[in-house]
């Protein structure tokens, strides 16, 4: 059995996810955060120190989208996602990737600025722009259907979920109505709202509109 070191309010949700899509049977270990970080014993079993991460036998993998692929590969025999080689696998991948890096750090900038009173000008300035840009695309991605990769649910979608939120908390997608429609598609999802119940809330409500 699947056991998922879960840190509430974080990534993690993702993983919650996917196993409730697939109905797996999965053993979760919860973690509160600490001062609003992972609990200093997470290092007693990943050198990270840092969730989510599984133990599937002698396996034990850390990074979200590492675990996503391997748990559909595994276990959902793909379902999840597209077919590898092929173009539409290849943007799959795309906004996979997305999701934590060219997105990711744009969008969590402003959050942190408002946590520590504010950031210099010129962060600032780069946040918005480039957290524009971000937007932008990923709403004309979604704008040819109802997911990332059309009608059907994939990781890209798990994987960006966070990602939205993020955003959402900071007040970005207010411009963005076809973001603010596909954020809540994806609550809708009856796996999202079983990870939910189990795990907790996707950010911590402090993050709420600062």
């Amino acid at each position: 059995m699947i056991i998922v070191h879960h840190l509430e309010t974080s990534r993690s949700t993702r993983i919650l996810w996917l196993l409730e899509e697939l109905g797996i049977e999965y053993e979760l270990h919860r973690h509160a955060r600490v001062n609003g970080r992972a609990p200093e014993n997470l290092k007693h079993i990943h050198p990270l120190g840092k969730a989510p991460f599984i133990v599937d036998g002698d396996l034990v993998l850390a990074e979200s989208s590492a675990i996503l692929r391997y748990v559909d590969a595994r276990y959902g025999n793909g379902r999840h996602s597209p077919q590898a080689g092929t173009a539409e696998g290849a943007m799959h991948d795309q906004w996979l990737d997305l999701a934590e890096g060219s997105a990711s750090f744009p969008l969590l900038l402003p959050l942190l600025g408002r946590m520590m009173g504010g950031l210099p000008d010129a962060m600032a300035q780069f946040a918005a722009a480039r957290g524009k840009d971000v937007l932008t695309y990923i709403a004309e991605g979604v704008g040819k259907g109802s997911f990332l990769m059309g009608e059907q649910l994939t990781l890209a979608d798990m994987q960006m979920v966070y990602t939205l939120e993020m955003a959402n908390m900071g007040g970005a997608l207010d411009s963005y109505p076809a973001l603010q429609s596909y954020r809540d598609r994806l609550h809708r999802q009856a796996g999202l709202k079983k990870a939910i119940e189990v795990g907790g809330p996707l950010v911590p409500s402090s993050w709420a509109r600062l």
